[in-house]
């Protein structure tokens, strides 16, 4: 059953384009009663290689920013090994609870973006040019360590975050903030799946079936994103956090 379900999950993620860890937590946790500890860690160590195909496809295509998101990477590593250690230190109840918020946090950030961009644009200075010299490493590092302790700790991949970071702070272009940002989640979910397998909190039969079931199934939606409206996909990319956030709130 948890193969089967996260083949059904995988196609949803490849037919959203999302990278969907935090609604992996979700499932394996309320659906499948599995440790919260463990489900962070097979969410982060799936995450690798799911950042890794999309940063070389995006690379290919011109479409990050190397500097940038090496730096920012390398403060995500620092980060992702001290929130993962964090986290298990953390009660099991509690880190659920503010997983499942962090979670939910990141859908209304994914739907001021996809909805209130205008607004977005309105109240906040998006920066025109891509920042250089020491401001990008003093900016990189600082918001790197950050964003990767959030992922460490909580196990979300804060796509989001990071990408209206790259966006505001460091000015990087619309179309390059999505690769940039795969680049830096890599570093950040090794870092922390290790810090996890460290801790003994990696299942090894669940993270299998995990990463089997996603891979496959991302394969299969990614075929159907074309098909589908625009509409309908933004639905879909603020709909998942969203329910996944909640249920995991309200039964943690």
């Amino acid at each position: 059953m948890l193969l089967v379900s996260m083949l059904i999950l995988g196609a949803i993620i490849g037919f959203v384009g999302a990278g969907g860890a935090g609604v992996t937590i979700a499932l394996l946790t309320v659906g499948f009663q599995v440790p919260i500890h463990t489900a962070l860690a097979v969410a982060l160590a799936s995450m690798v290689f799911t950042m890794l195909s999309g940063t070389i496809s995006h690379f290919r295509q011109h479409e990050v920013l190397i500097k940038t998101g090496a730096i920012m990477g390398l403060g995500g590593i620092i980060g992702a090994y001290g929130g993962a250690n964090f986290s298990n230190l953390m009660p099991a109840n509690i880190l659920s609870f503010i997983t499942g918020f962090m979670l939910f946090s990141s859908a209304v950030m994914l739907y001021i973006k996809m909805y209130q961009s205008e607004w977005l644009g309105r109240h906040v200075h998006i920066r025109q040019e891509p920042l250089e010299g020491r401001k990008l490493w003093i900016y990189g590092l600082a918001i790197g360590i950050f964003m990767g302790f959030l992922s460490g700790a909580f196990g979300i991949g804060a796509a989001a975050y990071i990408q209206l970071a790259l966006m505001i702070v460091f000015g990087v272009p619309l179309l390059q903030t999505i690769g940039t940002c795969m680049m830096i989640i890599l570093p950040i979910s090794a870092a922390g799946g290790l810090s996890y397998l460290f801790n003994g909190r990696l299942d090894f039969s669940i993270f299998i079936q995990t990463l089997i079931g996603l891979m496959v199934g991302a394969w299969f939606g990614a075929k159907w994103t074309h098909l589908a409206p625009l509409r309908l996909l933004r639905v879909f990319i603020v709909g998942l956090p969203s329910i996944g956030g909640l249920v995991m709130i309200l039964f943690h």
